[in-house]
């Protein structure tokens, strides 16, 4: 971003200031990385094994290294890709090595459906910080919830997206998750897959801890808070300029003259 494009984004930030919500980075793109890591607004974070693939990573170790050292001391998950819960606690203790501020990822349950709850209860007492994933429900919160030692740092992630795209609405869900955790003070909660830049102000509202967003979404901050008659004076004069560029053109018979 140049001079002049971190002046528009900082002019049209403000908002984003009055939020309690942790935005967290979410991509496997290490030259995104690193520029998110300079902006204040981004807390920390989160990749998976599906990003990295889009985004060709062929060294899980050497990329995840990259990120530590782009990143400093924000928090950064990297996720577990073994289906088998020994090696992905193996797995697990070798990804937390690799440092200080690392949480690793988790799946709430395996491709068979089996719960890793025993998995988190080890981890956890290990003190590995987890960040568990993949969860829908209230109910899957609970379950990992209880599995938490309640002296280590913990994330609970819940693709509230996910359940948006089944036609339900994700804030009272989200809510109950929150309210779940409250006795948990080591846990927080993660709004993961976004589908707009609402979805912050949903998560804020609510009260919870993290929201995930990706590249896609993060290229929309700086609409955050703009006004609206600007925005909407803006689309007329895009659709002005783009209809002129393209040479359109519509034959009109001439006005009659009295």
């Amino acid at each position: 971003m140049d001079t002049a494009g971190r002046r528009y984004f900082r002019g049209h930030m403000s908002a984003l200031t009055d939020l309690s919500v942790k935005i967290f980075a979410d991509g496997a793109d290490l030259a995104g990385i690193s520029a998110m890591a300079k902006n204040p607004f981004i807390k920390g974070f989160t990749t998976n094994p599906t990003l990295m693939r889009k985004a060709n990573v062929a060294d899980y170790r050497a990329f995840a290294l990259d990120v530590v050292r782009v990143v400093g001391d924000l928090p950064v998950s990297f996720e577990v890709f073994s289906d088998d819960f020994e090696e992905m606690e193996d797995q697990a203790n070798e990804i937390a090595r690799w440092g200080k501020n690392i949480y690793v990822k988790v799946p709430v349950t395996n491709t068979r459906g089996e719960f890793a709850g025993e998995l988190i209860r080890r981890l956890s007492r290990q003190g590995v910080k987890l960040n568990v994933t993949a969860l829908m429900t209230p109910g899957q919160v609970a379950q990992v919830a209880d599995c938490l030692w309640p002296k280590t740092d913990a994330c609970i992630s819940v693709f509230a997206g996910r359940v948006a795209d089944t036609g339900r609405d994700p804030v009272p869900l989200m809510k109950e998750c929150v309210d779940l955790l409250a006795p948990y003070p080591k846990a927080e909660l993660i709004w993961a897959s976004p589908r707009e830049l609402l979805n912050i102000v949903h998560a804020d509202s609510i009260g919870c801890h993290i929201i995930t967003v990706t590249n896609d979404l993060l290229a929309k901050l700086p609409l955050f808070g703009k006004d609206l008659l600007t925005y909407s004076l803006e689309t007329v004069e895009m659709f002005r300029r783009d209809a002129v560029k393209a040479g359109f053109n519509i034959d009109l018979p001439q006005r009659s003259r009295l």
